[in-house]
C-alpha cells in the first residue's frame, strides 16, 4: 500500500477480532519501522512496551475504562519515554558521526535538556506521538487497523508495567484485525481553517 493511501485509510478502529494473531515477524516489522521515527538530537527515548501476558492485558483493560481493544487487538503497545535519555551515555546516539559533529552535538544535548524538565517532557511526548503515527501507518500498510489511546489511568498502568521513575507514559497503540468498518469521518475542518499563511490574523 502506498504511503498516501495508508494515510487516507488509517482510522481509529475500536473493535477487533480477538482470535486473530499476528506473527512475530509482523510484530517485529511494525516495531522496527516505529524505531525509525524522528527524535530531537536522535535521542530515541521512546520505549515500546509490548503487552503479551493475557492476565496483564486484562488488568490494563480494567485501568482503561474497560475498552475492549486493549485485550482484543492482536498487539498492544504502551509508548513510554525515558525523560533522562539525554544524560544516559548520549554518545551512543551519535557513535557513527564524525568526531567534529560529536564535539558539537554532545555538549548541545546537555545544555538543551539539563535543568529543563518542561523541555524533557515536551520532547518525550512529541517523539512518542511521531512514533505512534509511524506504528499506525506501518500497520495500515500491512493490512491492519489501529487505535491510539489515552483513555486510561496513567498512574495505575504505570504501576502495572513497573514504569521507572524517570519515564513517562505517552499513549497506547492497539493494532490488529478490525472486526468492523470504521465509521465515516464525523467532521473535518476545512483546509482554510487549518492552514494559516505566515501568522494568525
Amino acid at each position: 500500500m502506498e504511503t498516501k493511501e495508508a494515510i487516507k485509510l488509517r482510522r481509529s478502529v475500536k473493535q477487533y477480532d480477538p482470535e486473530h494473531r499476528m506473527t512475530n515477524q509482523e510484530i517485529e516489522e511494525i516495531l522496527s519501522l516505529g524505531m525509525l521515527s524522528p527524535t530531537a538530537f536522535n535521542l530515541q527515548h521512546w520505549r515500546f512496551i509490548v503487552v503479551k501476558d493475557e492476565a496483564l492485558r486484562r488488568q490494563v483493560r480494567a485501568a482503561a475504562w474497560d475498552q475492549p481493544q486493549v485485550t482484543d487487538a492482536s498487539l498492544l503497545v504502551i509508548l513510554c519515554a525515558d525523560l533522562k535519555a539525554w544524560e544516559k551515555q548520549p554518545q551512543r546516539y551519535w557513535r557513527n558521526a564524525g568526531q567534529q559533529v560529536q564535539e558539537f552535538v554532545l555538549p548541545a544535548i546537555d545544555s538543551y535538556y539539563r535543568d529543563n524538565e518542561r523541555v524533557q517532557r515536551d520532547e518525550a511526548m512529541r517523539s512518542c506521538g511521531m512514533a505512534a503515527q509511524t506504528l499506525m501507518l506501518a500497520a495500515k500498510a500491512m493490512g491492519y487497523d489501529s487505535c491510539p489511546m489515552d483513555g486510561f489511568d496513567f498512574e495505575q498502568v504505570g504501576k502495572l508495567i513497573n514504569l521507572p521513575d524517570d519515564h513517562v507514559i505517552s499513549l497506547f497503540v492497539a493494532i490488529g484485525k478490525g472486526a468492523e468498518e470504521a465509521r465515516p469521518r464525523p467532521g473535518q475542518l476545512t483546509f482554510e481553517e487549518v492552514v494559516i499563511e505566515d501568522r494568525f490574523g
